[in-house]
């Protein structure tokens, strides 16, 4: 498995917005090839989402899908991500 972990720094917001369009991103993340799981975080600091594929090219796909989902249907609130990912070694 892979999973990619985005952070959008200072914009607590930005969760809020994402919990009212859950189907739009059930849809445009849920439907790629190899989804296992996808999670948002609403922390102190901002936003975060955890999304994890069967593999690498589910999850950078993943990550094309929601930075052309939120520059068209939230441009005004979501800043770049600090974007990193990885194999996942331990679940449980």
């Amino acid at each position: 498995m892979y999973a990619t972990i985005r952070a959008y720094q200072g914009n607590a917001e930005l969760a809020d917005a994402l919990i009212e369009n859950e189907s739009d991103l059930r849809r445009v993340i849920g439907e790629i090839d190899g989804f296992k799981a996808y999670y948002l975080l609403k922390l102190a600091e901002g936003t975060a989402t955890v999304s994890v594929f069967d593999s690498q090219e589910g999850a950078d796909a993943s990550t094309a899908a929601a930075a052309a989902w939120l520059s068209e249907n939230l441009p005004g609130i979501a800043s770049a991500p600090y974007v990193t990912a990885g194999d996942v070694v331990l679940s449980f």
